[in-house]
């Protein structure tokens, strides 16, 4: 009973994280999804699936694409480069004051940036030189209009007057209500005829800011006409552009101040690193502990040490009995047939004739220089022939010999 109780706590754990899955993943079947995504994967009525797949209709010339690195790093835009585009479509544009310089440089070198957008941050407000009103409620927290109904207008010079779009959707949109009329050209306006859309050049590019991001998502698009107010709002960026990234930078940038989104118990768990981490590390040392309790427990077996060659000891000890006995020649033989066989059992090599093939292939596979090996062949090749050799010779072809067996 105790060895099948791993088995069942890993079965539970692992049952549960499956339940919280699924049960948290659709506690919203069947009902019309609200959420503000603003992502271009999302079909749903509040995401932009629409915008990003029209954009190559728009700009049947340029190359279109999407990037998630922050201003400066981009993957599919050059900094230094001209004639592109980027699309930033987030309920808040939160950029900060080094974001802001890099956008402002790419600009300045003749491209497009398009900001659609419900709040900005202040290092924004700076570069525009402009003020957006923001209803407030009694705590000072913004207080979103999120009435039923949308109508936005647009005064771009391509419309011979100004055209207005609706749709019965959600609405959150903002205005600006103090700029610096000589440097910005408004575009656009909301129901109430105050500007939301307006732009501002900058050496030889164009900054456009539009504070209704609702009019960009699914639901706006798809209702009666309304995509020629996307059109017409997107015609103001250069026809010559070569190249348009979907910007998805803020949209993640900005995704945790999103009060709209909706979380099922493992998002809100796996959300924050610790957690998730805890989660991992738990669950990696359960099922390394049912590895380990899963191998069959014996007894340790004992090391049996590789028997020891005493062939070497044994040549050195009727070596000696040579040597007393002052047999030199018949001691050096032996030294030689010894290393012959050595040579024969460990290089595999033949030892018939011991020629320069010989001296090469040994040297080759022992990596030795050429002289010593030369010298010890031309010694045993010497005994043969000479069949005697002195005491001086027998000390001379030990030490060769030892030299040898110390490298190879």
């Amino acid at each position: 009973m105790k060895k099948s109780v791993p088995y069942l706590l890993l079965g539970l754990i692992v049952a549960a994280v499956i339940f919280l899955f699924v049960t948290g993943n659709n506690t919203a079947n069947r009902v019309l999804d609200e959420r503000l995504t603003f992502r271009k994967r999302d079909k749903i009525p509040y995401g932009t699936f629409v915008a990003y797949e029209n954009l190559k209709q728009i700009f049947p010339k340029a190359a279109v694409s999407s990037d998630r690195r922050m201003p400066g790093d981009w993957d599919s835009l050059s900094l230094y480069g001209k004639r592109q585009a980027l699309l930033i479509v987030s309920p808040f544009f939160n950029a900060e004051d080094e974001e802001m310089k890099s956008l402002l440089e790419f600009i300045k070198r003749g491209n497009d940036v398009f900001v659609s957008t419900m709040k900005v941050s202040y290092p924004v407000e700076k570069m525009v030189k402009c003020d957006i009103y923001y209803p407030v409620d009694l705590n000072g927290e913004i207080k979103i209009n999120e009435k039923d109904s949308l109508r936005v207008g647009l005064d771009i010079p391509v419309a011979r007057r100004p055209q207005w779009f609706a749709y019965p959707g959600k609405r959150y949109d903002f205005r600006f209500y103090e700029y610096d009329t000589l440097t910005t050209t408004v575009l656009g306006y909301d129901a109430g005829s105050d500007p939301n859309f307006i732009k501002l050049s900058a050496g030889k590019g164009h900054f456009f800011l539009h504070l209704a991001p609702m009019a960009f998502t699914n639901y706006f698009l798809l209702y009666k006409n309304n995509m020629e107010y996307y059109e017409k709002a997107l015609s103001v960026i250069s026809p010559n552009t070569t190249k348009v990234v979907w910007d998805e930078y803020f949209l993640a940038k900005g995704r945790e101040n999103n009060q709209d989104k909706k979380s099922n118990w493992l998002s809100v768990f796996l959300r924050y690193p610790g957690l998730r981490w805890g989660l991992i590390t738990a669950l990696l040392a359960l099922l390394t502990y049912v590895l380990l309790e899963m191998r069959r427990k014996q007894r340790p077996i004992p090391v049996i040490n590789k028997p020891k060659n005493d062939s070497l000891d044994f040549v050195k000890t009727i070596g000696r009995l040579y040597h007393d006995k002052g047999d030199h020649t018949n001691l050096c033989r032996k030294m030689a047939a010894y290393f012959l066989e050595h040579v024969r059992t460990r290089y595999k090599l033949p030892t018939s004739e011991l020629n320069d093939e010989f001296i090469q292939n040994l040297r080759f596979k022992t990596g030795m220089e050429e002289e010593p090996i030369r010298e010890i062949v031309s010694f045993i090749n010497h005994l043969n022939v000479a069949g005697a050799a002195t005491d001086k010779e027998l000390v001379l072809f030990h030490k060769q010999l030892e030299s040898f067996y110390k490298i190879a």
